[in-house]
């Protein structure tokens, strides 16, 4: 089996995935890479190179449960030391600016996904949102892989443009500009 071609091949689908699992693109990084070391390492256990993104992803969603465990026992640890010292821990809560874009960011991402044509939206969701595989994706849709292809194409296409072009005319960013 070759490791590196296994890896280039399904690393995104599943950075994709750990972005969700780990909350956020910093640990799904890590996440990955220890994910990665972990199968080159075992490698011989897996017996269909078929497998190899569901097998990734195991490992990785049980990388990123572990991570989580620490971080949810860091605070407690930390507490019984800044006690001591009379100091108190700050908030793990994103500032209220920061959630308000992020809120911000997932309404423009579905404006753009609901603009879409239904035929681009239902190539859309299966691929990116559900991460369904292509040729899956393209059985469920009555389309050869080519035609689910070229959909998927334009639907990200759209969905880049008009979250450009949102971005770009956005009150709040002009506003920060000037």
């Amino acid at each position: 089996m070759d490791f590196e071609a296994l890896a280039n091949e399904h690393k995104d689908a599943v950075y994709r995935q750990l972005i969700r699992a780990c909350g956020n693109r910093e640990d799904a990084e890590d996440v990955l890479i220890e994910a990665l070391l972990k199968a080159y390492r075992n490698l011989g256990q897996l017996r269909d190179s078929s497998a190899f993104r569901s097998w990734l992803a195991q490992i990785g969603r049980r990388v990123c449960w572990h991570l989580k465990q620490r971080e949810a026992l860091l605070p407690i640890m930390q507490l019984s030391a800044m006690e001591a010292e009379g100091t108190e821990l700050e908030s793990r809560d994103a500032a209220p600016d920061l959630q308000t874009a992020r809120l911000e960011m997932k309404q423009l991402l579905r404006q753009a996904v609901e603009s879409l044509s239904q035929a681009e939206r239902a190539v859309y969701e299966l691929r990116d949102l559900e991460e369904v595989s292509g040729e899956e994706a393209a059985a469920r849709l009555g389309l050869s892989l080519p035609a689910m292809k070229s959909r998927l194409y334009r639907a990200r296409d759209k969905v880049r443009k008009f979250l450009d072009e949102s971005l770009t005319s956005h009150p709040h960013r002009e506003a920060a500009e000037q």
